[in-house]
C-alpha cells in the first residue's frame, strides 16, 4: 500500500466513523477557547467542561478575570489539577492581552506562544477553532495514532506535526486532527489494543 492509497483509506474510514466531528471543549468565543485549551493541559476534556462554566460565569474576558482574586480562580480550576501554576498563567497571560492586545486574543503562532501557559499545540487549537486557520494540533492521542499507522516516526509531537501536514491535504487538516482524536480515544486506545479489532488498523499491513 502506497501513501495515496493509505491516505484515501484511512480518511475514508475516519469519514465513516467520524464525518462530522466537533471540538471537545466548550467555548463561545477566543478568549474562552485559549482558557479552556489551556486548563485541558494534564486533564481531560471532561473535567474542563465541568470546571469553565463556572470560571466563565465570573469572568468570560481578560479584564473581567483579573477583577477575580487568584484564590477564588484557583478554588475552581482544582479539579483540573495543577491549579496553582494554571492560576498563575491564566492572570498572567490575562494581564497581557489586557494590556498588549486591548483584551483580544492575538491571530499569530509568535504572539499566541509568547502567552504563559500556552505552548505550540494550545496555539494551534485556538488558530484553528477560533480564527478557522489551517493548523494541525498533535496532542498523544494523535502522536500515538501516527506512529502506529507507519504516518510518523517522528519521535516527539513536533515532528509528527510536521509529518501529518505533508501526508494530509493542508485543507482537511483541523478536521483530520479532531477525527484522529476521537477515533483515537474509542477505537483505537493505547491500551489493550486488537489491531484486528479497530477499523483501520485491521486493514493496515
Amino acid at each position: 500500500m502506497n501513501n495515496k492509497e493509505k491516505q484515501a483509506l484511512i480518511q475514508k474510514l475516519l469519514d465513516l466513523y467520524f464525518p462530522n466531528p466537533k471540538i471537545p471543549l466548550v467555548f463561545t468565543d477566543p478568549y474562552t477557547l485559549l482558557i479552556a485549551t489551556v486548563l485541558s493541559s494534564q486533564t481531560t476534556d471532561q473535567m474542563v467542561n465541568k470546571v469553565t462554566p463556572v470560571l466563565f460565569a465570573k469572568a468570560q474576558t481578560p479584564q473581567e478575570l483579573l477583577l477575580l482574586t487568584p484564590e477564588e480562580v484557583q478554588n475552581i480550576i482544582t479539579p483540573c489539577g495543577l491549579s496553582k501554576q494554571k492560576t498563575r498563567h491564566l492572570f498572567l497571560l490575562s494581564k497581557i492581552l489586557k494590556e498588549k492586545y486591548r483584551g483580544k486574543v492575538p491571530r499569530t503562532f509568535a504572539s499566541l506562544e509568547a502567552l504563559p501557559g500556552v505552548g505550540h499545540k494550545t496555539a494551534s487549537v485556538v488558530l484553528a477553532f477560533a480564527f478557522q486557520k489551517d493548523t494541525f494540533p498533535v496532542d498523544r492521542h494523535i502522536h500515538r495514532l501516527a506512529k502506529r499507522w507507519d504516518l510518523s516516526s517522528g519521535k516527539n509531537v513536533c515532528q509528527t506535526e510536521k509529518d501529518l501536514k505533508r501526508f494530509f491535504l493542508k485543507k482537511e487538516w483541523n478536521k483530520i486532527h479532531l477525527q484522529m482524536i476521537l477515533f483515537g480515544r474509542k477505537y483505537c486506545q493505547a491500551k489493550r489494543h486488537s489491531p484486528t479489532k479497530c477499523p483501520i488498523c485491521r486493514h493496515l499491513p
